[in-house]
C-alpha cells in the first residue's frame, strides 16, 4: 500500500500552484513593467487581479484538503 505524507503533498502543490500563477502574471507584468504605449495598464491589472483571486482561491482549497484527491481536485479547479 502506498501512504501519501498529504502535507508534502501540499507543498508540491502549492509550488505548481505559484509556477502555473507566475505563468499566467508574465504576459501582463511585462505590459506594466514596460509601460508600453498603445497598451492599455488598467486591462492588465484587472486581468492580474482576477488571476490573483483565482490562484487565493486555488490556495485556500490547498490548504483545506484532507487528501491527495482533495488537492489534485484544487489544482484543476
Amino acid at each position: 500500500m502506498i501512504r501519501i505524507n498529504v502535507d508534502k503533498a501540499k507543498a508540491v502543490a502549492h509550488d505548481m500552484r505559484r509556477a502555473k500563477r507566475a505563468e499566467e502574471f508574465a504576459p501582463h507584468d511585462e505590459v506594466i513593467a514596460k509601460r508600453i504605449p498603445g497598451v492599455a495598464e488598467a486591462e492588465a491589472e484587472a486581468a492580474r487581479a482576477e488571476i490573483r483571486a483565482r490562484y487565493a482561491a486555488m490556495q485556500t482549497a490547498i490548504d483545506a484538503a484532507q487528501s491527495p484527491d482533495e488537492i489534485k481536485a484544487a489544482l484543476e479547479a
